[in-house]
């Protein structure tokens, strides 16, 4: 049924693939920014393409407009959608590349950087580094 939605209806997709967590600990409105991101990055939305409006959201997910809002500002100032007047927030080219670049930086902030730290404290080098690498690939992959 999802599937079959998705492909019928691509104006329909964000209701089937946003999903938020009221009671967790990031805020409403990075969700929203994070999840039209999600939705992007799986082809949701293309460069062109209008992404759902702030009522939409608001309605459907029963989040305040102004949380909303805040949420699309975000992408806006990270240039990923732009505001037509009057007619609604749409992908811009190149959209899904910078989210892209950004999810690569936040990841070496995140896990590369711990891990170097944390490799250097217990004497590991480059080496035995990406020996765990491939190694962990490798088991990953045996087991898909």
């Amino acid at each position: 049924m999802l599937l079959v939605k998705f492909l019928t209806d691509k104006k329909e997709v964000w209701r089937w693939i946003m999903h938020f967590d009221f009671d967790g600990t990031t805020p409403l409105y990075l969700q929203v920014a994070e999840q039209i991101e999600e939705a992007i990055l799986a082809g949701g939305f293309g460069p062109g393409e209008q992404v759902p409006s702030t009522t939409e959201v608001s309605r459907q997910f029963h989040i305040n407009p102004a949380t909303v809002l805040k949420g699309m500002n975000i992408l806006v100032g990270n240039k990923i959608i732009e505001k037509r007047r009057g007619m609604g927030m749409f992908v811009l080219d190149g959209a899904r590349e910078r989210i892209i670049t950004k999810r690569r930086s936040q990841f070496f902030q995140d896990n590369v950087q711990p891990m170097l730290e944390s490799a250097r404290q217990i004497g590991l080098s480059q080496e035995d580094l990406l020996e765990m690498i491939k190694r962990g690939d490798a088991e990953d992959g045996a087991e898909n």
